[in-house]
This record gives structure tokens, C-alpha cells and sequence, in this order.
């Protein structure tokens, strides 16, 4: 059974950094694809950044500048550094992985992040 456990998220004062991270276990496929996503509330669920095995990577236009994201192949990790945190970044940030296969799918059961003084 695949088990997806994040952590990192907390609460941030504008202008920091936060570290989030997503291991995965219980995977028999090959991982293709890492995401990490985010809903805050009264919004919908939107895409930040994905990774593929590739090393090939993916940001949304509004934390291109600010935000990372990495993967460690041998751990089933997939790490989002976010830099420059702004207020409108507050939601919960949800990992998902991805198998070549659309049944191949499974998300983490979210992290809280705060950005406020």
C-alpha cells in the first residue's frame, strides 16, 4: 500500500522560507511524476510545481521566482523549497505521485502553511 508523509509546513512571517517535504512508500511502480499542490480556502485546488524522473520541472508562474522543487530518486522524495513567502501563499500543500499509469496516483494528507506577521 503506498503511504505518502509530509512535512515542513507551519507558520512563516512574510518574507521566509519553509521546507517541504514528501516521502513515499509502498510504491511498486516506477514514480514518473512528483507535484506538489495547494488549496487555500475559498479557492481551488491549484498545481505549484511537479518534477519528473527526468529531472525536468514545472513551476506556476507565481512562485517561479521564489520556489524549488528537487527529488531524491533512491528515497521517493520530493522536497519544495519556498523562498520569499508572501501572505497569499497560505494554504494546506498537498504532495502527489504518479506512475506511468493514470491508476498509479496517490496524494499525502496535506500540510498546513501559514504566511502571517
Amino acid at each position: 500500500q503506498v503511504h505518502l508523509v509530509e512535512s515542513g509546513g507551519g507558520l512563516v512571517q512574510p518574507g521566509g522560507s519553509l521546507r517541504l517535504s514528501c516521502q513515499a512508500s509502498g510504491t511498486t511502480f516506477t514514480i514518473w511524476r512528483m507535484e506538489w499542490y495547494r488549496k487555500a480556502p475559498g479557492k481551488e485546488r491549484e498545481l505549484v510545481a511537479d518534477i519528473n524522473d527526468d529531472g525536468f520541472t514545472n513551476l506556476q508562474y507565481s512562485v517561479k521566482d521564489r520556489f524549488n522543487i528537487s527529488r531524491d530518486n533512491a528515497k521517493n522524495t520530493v522536497i519544495l523549497q519556498m523562498n520569499s513567502l508572501k501572505p497569499e501563499d497560505t494554504a494546506v500543500y498537498y504532495c502527489r505521485v504518479r506512475g506511468y499509469y493514470p491508476s498509479q496516483s496517490y496524494w499525502g494528507q496535506g500540510t498546513q502553511v501559514t504566511v502571517s506577521s
